[in-house]
């Protein structure tokens, strides 16, 4: 799943629009919408929509063949 579906799917889960995440951010609607457009998020970025939305982004890679989480 790409980053933007799981920020839209975190805003509809926090009643946000994009305009309440482009206020929180100190950004543009046009910015937040561009992003998700291009699925384009840095970890930084990912962290403060987390922190705007009060939730935690947790990042990192699965092993498929073991199954080990590395953060």
């Amino acid at each position: 799943m790409g980053m933007a579906k799981l920020v839209r799917t975190l805003l509809i889960e926090r009643d946000m629009k994009m305009t309440d995440l482009a206020n929180e951010l100190e950004t543009t609607v046009q910015n937040i919408s561009g992003k998700l457009s291009r699925d384009n998020f840095s970890e930084k970025e990912l962290r403060e929509i987390a922190k705007a939305c009060d939730a935690t982004f947790v990042g990192g890679f699965v092993l498929n063949d073991t199954g080990k989480e590395i953060k």
